[in-house]
């Protein structure tokens, strides 16, 4: 049976076509029966790529491919699959994504290495890539300018719901779009960005100034979030730019004239990464952590994530619980400097406690009925300088170990 959508899901958008994109979706039957898994996107000659990839120290081989092929700064194609995530599959992980560029590039008419490859699913299962491969030319045959929808649900294992988001922005008064696609629900203490998350624009830029673009909007987005604090073998972020929109040429620094598109790029990102947090195995409650008066925005950081990444904290919030010490208990555990006698802490704009202390006259009737919401906001203030972050985080709910406990059944 499919798992129920979560009730923190956001609609898909309308999503138009990005000119110089073209994408499809069928079934290979890798794990999944019945349902698609596997998604092809074809880019326009003279695509830049840009990518961001995890950190993880045990990375599957399309992450170990994707990361030679960015060298070279053009793409033509992708090829994601969902149920099985080629990782810790040694020599044979390594045949499977050259089988799969090889076959990908010859359908294109491209050299293998502006093949694109993503994979996730079970770690540590050969993947099938005969099944892939053979898949591919009825994808080929199948490529639309509306396959978004298609794509992005193709690429979902224990997700609840497809996610997606679109922008325009403006570069010289031309119009430019930039849509993408994501997929994650566990698994998600991102180290640079989600499980998978493709990104297309039709805006013509330079790829050392995408990777620039990239990286600063995955700072700002992806790696807000977590889960359950577990960094993904196979995160993978990528960024196409097809320059079929007719603008003026962006200067190598970008500078003002690509505010909008930043702006705009930050936007899709963002959207992305909520998402996937709306979707987190078992989630009923969409966290935001503010940290503030830190030693520093790193330090901030630091101690906002300790807060997200508490088991305590989160099963609090799952049961609405206003156990405002397990608060203070993750900030004096995340190894920051922080002064007991200075620390503040509220939930859903109540302060429960002031300076070290509860406040006076606090009533805890209007924190529960808060935190019995969909939505709860945590805000902490250090006392100590001016650093600040804010992280997103879901609930844990019994549902998280039911997925988990019976992720291979």
């Amino acid at each position: 049976m499919p798992p129920s959508i979560s009730p923190l899901a956001v609609p898909l958008p309308e999503l138009p076509p990005v000119p110089g994109v073209r994408l499809a979706a069928g079934a290979a039957g890798i794990r999944y029966q019945g349902r698609p898994d596997l998604m092809l996107a074809e880019f326009a000659p003279g695509t830049t790529v840009a990518g961001v990839f995890t950190r993880n120290r045990c990375p599957g081989a399309p992450v170990d491919w994707c990361r030679a092929a960015l060298r070279s700064g053009r793409a033509r194609v992708l090829v994601a699959n969902a149920g099985n995530a080629n990782v810790f599959t040694g020599r044979a992980g390594r045949e499977a994504v050259e089988a799969t560029a090889v076959a990908a590039a010859g359908l294109i008419g491209c050299p293998p290495r502006q093949v694109f490859l993503a994979s996730t699913g079970v770690i540590g299962e050969v993947l099938a890539h005969e099944r892939l491969t053979a898949a591919l030319p009825a994808l080929h045959a199948g490529l639309s300018e509306v396959g978004w929808e298609a794509a992005a649900r193709a690429i979902m294992t224990t997700d609840t719901f497809p996610k997606a988001a679109t922008r325009t922005a403006r570069i010289g008064g031309t119009e430019v779009r930039i849509s993408g696609i994501a997929k994650g629900s566990g698994m998600i203490a991102p180290d640079m960005a989600t499980l998978l998350a493709f990104i297309a624009t039709d805006a013509k830029l330079p790829m050392p100034l995408l990777q620039r673009l990239l990286t600063a909007g995955a700072a700002q987005s992806f790696n807000t979030i977590t889960v359950d604090s577990d960094t993904s073998t196979s995160d993978t972020l990528l960024l196409f730019a097809t320059g079929q929109a007719h603008h003026p040429r962006a200067r190598p620094a970008g500078g003002p004239a690509l505010r909008d598109f930043r702006s705009a790029l930050n936007g899709v990102l963002s959207d992305l990464a909520l998402a996937v947090v709306r979707d987190g195995e078992g989630a009923e409650k969409l966290i935001a952590i503010d940290v503030a008066g830190a030693i520093s925005a790193r330090s901030a950081r630091r101690i906002a994530l300790a807060i997200a990444n508490s088991p305590l904290v989160k099963t609090a919030i799952a049961g609405a619980d206003a156990n405002w010490g397990r608060i203070v208990m993750a900030v004096g555990k995340a190894g920051e400097p922080a002064d007991r006698d200075r620390l503040s802490v509220a939930v859903g704009g109540v302060w429960m406690a002031r300076n070290g202390a509860v406040v006076a006259g606090y009533d805890e009737a209007p924190v529960v009925r808060h935190m019995q919401g969909r939505e709860i906001s945590i805000a902490v203030d250090l006392g100590l300088g001016a650093g600040k972050a804010r992280v997103y985080t879901c609930d844990l709910t019994h549902g998280y170990i039911d997925i988990n406990g019976s992720y291979r059944s």
